[in-house]
């Protein structure tokens, strides 16, 4: 999440009438992430979260948007988007971009240090249930295929930067190596593709209040994506082996894994370290923006992966 596209009062009072949300207090952008402008609209009605799409189309807006409302409806913990007013559906256009509107929702985000075996396993389960409920929907292969990385890979090549230039052929051969080492056959289906501790909101009795941002959602490999989770959740300065199986219990609980699954967890796991390091590198050590952001260190993700890969073949 960021605040890449500003918003004007006048805006904001468009969207909140557009909705039907009541008459605007005030908005606050959320200055985080890299992707989407994202804002919290107070009216007298109560708060909203506002989103921006800013790499998606109104094509991928609407998709996103289906996927929630079949999520939601199934009992996955994630808010669907608002409908418009007007009965034409839930994405509006501001700032000559889609937008959508979604119920805001009250919780707590987890530090890595605070991180428990049980918050892994309900982080688990809850990833579950997104796979389980996505089933036989149709969702394009997103924006992080193997070709995608490599142009991210060419991009960062041709950095000002010399050390991160430098860092181009050693991506490029890690990639190529983890890939090599997929089992095509795995199973596939949508996929959240991002969920780490900031797209997880906790309740004060400690169960999942929603889960966010599917913004990366798209088809993909299932045990890729719970890898993705494993890696953002369970690495503090080194793989935390309790809280891994811990969420690879809490997954099976929803959604076994077949002994295929089991043992490409590794090579699934080094694609994944190695894609973020990447984008990481692409979309916060290159990119130049006035607005506020966080800033988050590849670094964190090349560290992750040469965990894994000291690990052999079996990560349980």
């Amino acid at each position: 999440m960021a605040v890449l596209t500003s918003i004007s009062d006048a805006e904001a009072r468009v969207v909140a009438r557009d909705y039907a949300l009541g008459e605007l207090v005030r908005f606050d952008g959320i200055p985080a992430g890299s992707v989407n402008s994202n804002f919290a609209l107070v009216t007298d009605k109560g708060r909203y979260f506002l989103r921006i799409y800013e790499e998606q189309g109104d094509a991928g807006a609407r998709a996103e948007g289906e996927l929630l409302a079949k999520l939601a409806a199934a009992g996955v913990a994630t808010p669907a988007p608002i409908a418009r007013g007007d009965g034409s559906g839930t994405i509006g256009v501001v700032a000559g971009k889609p937008s959508a509107v979604f119920p805001w929702k009250d919780g707590t985000h987890r530090c890595q240090a605070s991180v428990s075996r049980d918050d892994c396993r309900r982080v688990g389960a809850a990833l579950a249930a997104v796979h389980r409920a996505g089933e036989g929907t149709v969702r394009d292969a997103g924006r992080f295929r193997y070709e995608d990385l490599v142009e991210r890979i060419a991009r960062i090549a041709s950095a000002t930067d010399a050390a991160l230039a430098a860092e181009a052929p050693i991506l490029r051969a890690k990639l190529d190596v983890h890939t090599a080492r997929r089992d095509a056959g795995l199973p596939r289906g949508v996929i959240h593709g991002d969920l780490f501790r900031d797209n997880v909101l906790f309740a004060a009795d400690g169960s999942i209040a929603a889960l966010l941002d599917f913004e990366s959602a798209s088809d993909g490999v299932l045990a890729y994506d719970l890898m993705v989770t494993v890696l953002a959740w369970c690495f503090g300065d080194a793989l935390d082996m309790p809280l891994v199986r811990a969420m690879v219990e809490g997954y099976e609980s929803v959604r076994p894994l077949s002994d295929a699954e089991k043992r490409g967890l590794v090579a699934e796991g080094c694609i994944a370290a190695t894609r973020f390091a990447i984008t990481r590198i692409t979309d916060y050590a290159m990119r130049v923006t006035d607005g506020p952001r966080v800033i988050k260190d590849w670094r964190r993700f090349a560290a992750r992966l040469a965990a894994l890969e000291a690990l052999g073949e079996r990560l349980i």
